[in-house]
């Protein structure tokens, strides 16, 4: 059943969406019910998919896990989950949970299993060491790497996907997929797919070769970080070249598989920040949404929201903000923003072959290219404007489809 090529996921980052606690806590608070007002607007944006940062039990941003089996209780319990589920399935919207299965918080029971028994005891052999040490996720000591590479270990990640797939969600993200390389993944998706081949996997993989790594591991799709850097650096600096050289790299991609496309996520300054004029933030959207590939609309963005990821210990919040407990509290100013998505969107299911279409550009200058979409027969233009002045019926940072 190919059903991902349909969905248009609106991703939200839990535990920041809630105004959850910073750290863990035992008292389990029931605000899922607060993610499930908010269905209607995504039906109403044009969405089909809600796709989940972390929200297993975590010490404190969520990727840093307690239990994969258990809701974190700042968010609420298994019964709050199945209610979301629930609800989700009543309006047609797909689920895709975060899988940060690379690493662990310190503090979990595998790593004070394997801390007690030492490197060369079987507890010890479920996470990776260095010289005697635990291996830190890029040198985070809060966060030890599992050794992916073990047997017990891919099982154990193989139960986790199918314990959640066979409760009812679709699909996962496998987060810092390539930090432990391609192969890993490979024996943990042949179980996955033999239990549930429906499911849609994609992987976070930032640099490399992308079609090397679904070919290596098995995974449906990987997240197309370098078609976000285009389009924001295109935009940015008044070279469309740029952003006509990484589409014919794009466009090779498609051929192997599906990418995840996105301009914003968790991890990333909104767009709306990182454009140098916000002029220019309709034709980001534009490509986001008529492009081949599977998008992610990071919520927020839809309503214009700012955000500037830092880098410092709070460098996430400004990207993660708390939202109102229901649509009819966000504030007037993004509606023309809201606007523009839902109609680029109305484009993409009026064609929903856009999904796999092939790409190709011409009249490609500094400021102005034209991006010609094809497939199923049907073929789509969208011509792009950031200069001053008209180009050829486009208005200036305007975009045209025909």
């Amino acid at each position: 059943m190919d059903w991902p090529g349909s969905v248009i996921w609106w991703h939200v980052f839990p535990l920041g969406f809630v105004g959850a606690e910073r750290a863990a806590v035992d008292k389990v608070h029931h605000r899922l019910p607060q993610l499930s007002a908010w269905l209607d607007y995504v039906i109403e944006l044009g969405a089909n998919g809600l796709l989940l940062a972390p929200v297993f039990a975590s010490a404190s941003h969520g990727y840093d896990t307690l239990d994969h089996f258990r809701i974190d209780p700042r968010l609420g319990d298994d019964a709050d989950f199945d209610a979301l589920l629930a609800e989700c399935r009543e309006h047609g919207i797909r689920l895709c949970l975060d899988g940060v299965f690379n690493h662990v918080a310190r503090e979990h029971p595998i790593v004070q299993a394997a801390l007690a028994g030492g490197a060369d005891s079987d507890a010890g052999r479920w996470i990776r060491w260095v010289d005697g040490y635990p291996r830190y996720f890029e040198g985070h000591e809060a966060l030890v790497e599992l050794d992916l590479t073990q047997p017990v270990v891919a099982d154990y990640i193989a139960s986790v996907m199918t314990h959640w797939l066979a409760r009812g969600i679709d699909a996962w993200r496998l987060d810092a997929a390539y930090a432990q390389g391609a192969e890993v993944w490979a024996p943990i998706q042949a179980k996955v797919r033999a239990a549930h081949p429906d499911a849609w996997v994609f992987a976070e993989v930032i640099h490399g070769d992308y079609s090397e790594f679904v070919a290596a591991s098995g995974v449906a799709g990987v997240t197309q970080y370098e078609l976000w850097h285009a389009i924001w650096d295109s935009l940015n600096d008044h070279n469309f070249f740029s952003l006509e050289w990484t589409l014919k790299r794009h466009r090779e991609f498609c051929e192997d598989f599906r990418p995840q496309t996105f301009i914003g996520n968790h991890d990333v300054t909104r767009i709306a920040t990182k454009l140098t004029d916000p002029a220019d933030v309709p034709l980001a959207t534009a490509l986001l949404l008529l492009l081949p590939g599977i998008p992610s609309i990071y919520a927020g963005d839809e309503q214009g929201f700012t955000g500037e990821k830092q880098d410092n210990n709070f460098g996430d919040d400004a990207v993660r903000p708390p939202f109102p407990g229901e649509p009819s509290g966000l504030l007037p100013f993004g509606k023309a923003t809201l606007a523009t998505y839902q109609e680029l969107i109305r484009i993409r299911r009026r064609h929903p072959w856009l999904t796999d279409a092939v790409v190709t550009t011409s009249d490609v200058t500094n400021t102005s290219i034209t991006i010609h979409l094809a497939g199923e027969g049907q073929q789509l233009t969208l011509r792009l404007n950031i200069g001053d002045e008209p180009v050829d019926g486009v208005p200036p940072h305007g975009w045209v489809v025909s």
